[in-house]
């Protein structure tokens, strides 16, 4: 996997046409078909409608039943709750894990920033143990970082 090829897709899917679904979807797209290690890649953004929510944006990957996460409840709502970027390199050692498939074995979860305000987070799960490497959380956050343009 080559991270600046990956970021500069990423940059021509945020600059391209497009709505916010669809670029999200892209990216979903790009990151699983880039990094081997990526099983689910997916979008929780802040509900439109219901204080202190995550709702289930485009993913990529198996279908999951966390459709909607309160802020503090499972790797996600932590996340959210603190701002901070979690990578869990072996979920069956997180007490606050939402388990999404049994073949899940590391995540990371990076919050989106528009202006200071949190919109959503990237959500990664991997079938790998200790998948996440410096590198890829690097890339993660760098990604997240770049949305703050289309939200």
């Amino acid at each position: 996997m080559n991270t600046k090829h990956v970021l500069q897709q990423t940059e021509s899917i945020i600059n391209g046409p497009g709505t916010k679904t669809e670029k999200l979807q892209s990216i979903c797209e790009l990151l699983d078909s880039s990094v081997d290690v990526f099983d689910w890649t997916g979008f929780y953004l802040v509900a439109p409608d219901e204080e202190r929510m995550l709702e289930l944006g485009p993913y990529v990957g198996e279908p999951t039943d966390h459709t909607k996460i309160p802020f503090g409840t499972g790797i996600c709502g932590q996340a959210a709750e603190t701002l901070d970027t979690f990578v869990v390199q072996d979920v069956s050692q997180a007490d606050n894990y939402l388990a999404c498939s049994v073949d899940v074995k590391s995540e990371i979860v990076v919050p989106i920033m528009k202006e200071g305000e949190f919109v959503g987070e990237l959500d990664i799960d991997s079938h790998t143990l200790k998948a996440i490497t410096p590198e890829l959380k690097e890339l993660c956050e760098e990604i997240c970082q770049k949305l703050e343009k289309i939200f």
